[in-house]
């Protein structure tokens, strides 16, 4: 578990450090959006359904610490270097490759036993990523166009 965090702020510290090809209201809106986006998704399925939960059942701290570490510096990460002007099939690679990253980082959490499934399976969220990355994607056009039309 103490694994899982070191490469939570990882990716914290990353996100921090890169070249920002975003606007700061751009990192605000995206990153909150994505914690709250990951956080109700999580109520739904961990708490509400069961399907699958962090260290063990019910609410735990460090879970919701790892929801504020992992879900705004991943959803920044992704849209930072999003390949808006390239051609719709380098978006899809790009959306792809990125779900393919969480999969395997879904795989290697089920492994250390800091998240586990009750019902929910692996292809589950194989399916899901491309819609959540979309969905993100078109958080920050919304964004974009809000702040463009003042």
């Amino acid at each position: 578990m103490v694994y899982i965090f070191v490469f939570f702020l990882f990716l914290n510290i990353l996100s921090f450090s890169v070249p920002k090809n975003l606007s700061r209201i751009e990192v605000y809106a995206t990153s909150f959006f994505a914690y709250a986006f990951g956080l109700t998704t999580d109520v739904v399925f961990d708490l509400h359904y069961d399907l699958y939960g962090y260290l063990s059942p019910g609410f735990q701290w460090l879970s919701m610490l790892a929801i504020i570490m992992y879900f705004p510096s991943v959803s920044f990460l992704f849209l930072n270097f999003f390949p808006f002007h390239k051609r719709n099939w380098s978006k899809i690679i790009y959306i792809l490759a990125w779900s393919a990253f969480s999969i395997s980082f879904e795989w290697l959490t089920l492994q250390t036993d800091f998240f586990y499934y009750n019902g929910w399976k692996l292809w589950y969220s194989a399916v899901l990523y491309p819609f959540i990355f979309l969905i993100l994607v078109c958080n920050l056009k919304l964004v974009r166009r809000q702040t463009t039309n003042r």
